[in-house]
């Protein structure tokens, strides 16, 4: 079904039907975490999640973290949730995995051709610039799923290819998979579709961001430190307190790109100077309309990374993953990059995009990508009418994916930051 709010997305700031953000504390929601998870519990054993584990107190940082378990799902079995309260993070973690729930049990309509047979009948999606790796199976002959879904900067159904949607890894993979880059960026839930499109964006965009800004040089990125003694928000400085609390170095970096949404990395690592590591050095990324939710976004999830190494149970990280960070030499290059040098960057003077609305935050974004030069955003609705839990997976050609495999191809974006 199209997605009704994309005809009058929040063009008249007036519109009753466009609900205020009630929650405004470390992000921005229509309702309070305590009434996202009240509404979604009783669906939890349908969709398998038989344990929300409040980690925090493994670590000694104190930023909430919480563990969600789900044995028999066909991507990851275990998702994390973070947040400023402890009830924040249970709503991130179970709508990570309830979102995830829903990309795996895919039964919407699908078509099986090839790009070359499609195109011709159906409007279908700009598949040059959608992020591949070099590997890449794909050719214009190549027969392969494609699934419909709703184009909100151009308009109209637009299709897509299904690999770049849904996230049942079990095998056999689908006909035609290893085409095009595929893993959970941009899918994401809410407490309605705008809510889901909205952080759909933000975590599309922020990606991008991060693999533009990694292509800099080091002079150029070491310009774009912020200060931490600029950022006055409280959410902000209580998180950013408890890790210096807690011995804890924290490196912050502004990465928004030309798309104008401010985006932040932080880096932590731990101050003690042993050559041994039981604790790894860890990242943490944000992106949002308002400066200080993607902050806090960043140094929240940074917290969860580090919660994640220690728990050890995210069975998406190989064994080399944590020899790699418990390196003593990886640990004292993140050390120098987070304590050598100053920020310059002022946190005060970036501006903020939000709104009212999630509405109007969605409109503002959807503005940017088109200022950028980006000419499709394809949302797919994933709702399933027994649960009734917005879940949205977008797709936007032309923004950059995930570098971190040896074999991302970079595209247009990435190729004019190199210089290639």
């Amino acid at each position: 079904m199209p997605l009704d709010f994309v005809r009058g997305i929040a063009r008249d700031p007036a519109m009753s039907d466009q609900p205020l953000k009630v929650h405004t504390t470390g992000t921005h929601r229509i309702a309070t975490p305590d009434q996202t998870l009240a509404r979604v519990a009783p669906f939890l054993p349908v969709m398998g999640i038989t344990r929300v584990a409040n980690v925090t107190g493994l670590d000694h940082v104190g930023i909430p973290v919480v563990m969600v378990t789900r044995p028999n799902a066909r991507s990851i079995s275990v998702a994390q949730g973070k947040g400023v309260t402890l009830a924040a993070a249970k709503a991130s973690g179970v709508m990570e995995s309830i979102e995830s729930y829903h990309a795996e049990r895919i039964t919407l309509p699908l078509k099986y051709a090839s790009y070359d047979e499609l195109r011709w009948t159906h409007r279908v999606v700009d598949v040059t610039r959608l992020p591949r790796l070099s590997t890449s199976a794909f050719t214009p002959h190549t027969p392969m799923l494609w699934i419909e879904g709703d184009d909100l900067l151009g308009g109209g159904r637009t299709w897509v290819p299904f690999e770049t949607v849904h996230l049942n890894f079990t095998l056999p993979m689908p006909p035609g998979s290893g085409c095009f880059l595929a893993g959970s960026n941009g899918l994401a839930s809410g407490n309605s579709l705008a809510e889901a499109t909205a952080h759909a964006m933000t975590e599309l965009v922020e990606r991008d961001a991060a693999t533009l800004w990694r292509l800099t040089s080091p002079e150029a990125q070491a310009a774009t430190r912020i200060d931490p003694a600029s950022v006055a928000d409280p959410v902000c400085r209580s998180l950013l307190d408890r890790f210096d609390d807690a011995g804890v170095a924290v490196g912050l970096w502004d990465i928004t790109s030309d798309i104008g949404l401010p985006a932040f990395l932080c880096r932590i690592a731990t101050r003690e100077d042993s050559p041994q590591h039981s604790i790894r050095p860890a990242m943490g990324m944000g992106c949002h309309a308002a400066p200080e939710v993607a902050l806090s976004r960043a140094l929240t999830e940074a917290a969860q990374s580090r919660l994640t190494f220690i728990a050890g149970a995210r069975d998406d990280m190989p064994r080399s993953e944590y020899e790699r960070h418990l390196d003593p030499a990886q640990h004292a290059r993140w050390t120098a990059l987070i304590t050598e040098g100053a920020g310059r960057r002022d946190f005060a003077a970036i501006p903020s995009l939000a709104g009212r609305t999630i509405e109007e935050d969605l409109a503002s974004q959807l503005d940017r990508l088109r200022d950028a030069g980006i000419e499709e955003a394809v949302a797919v609705d994933l709702t399933k009418p027994e649960f009734g839990i917005a879940v949205v997976r977008l797709v936007i050609p032309g923004l950059e994916g995930l570098d971190s495999s040896p074999d991302y191809a970079m595209g247009a974006r990435a190729r004019a930051v190199a210089g290639l």
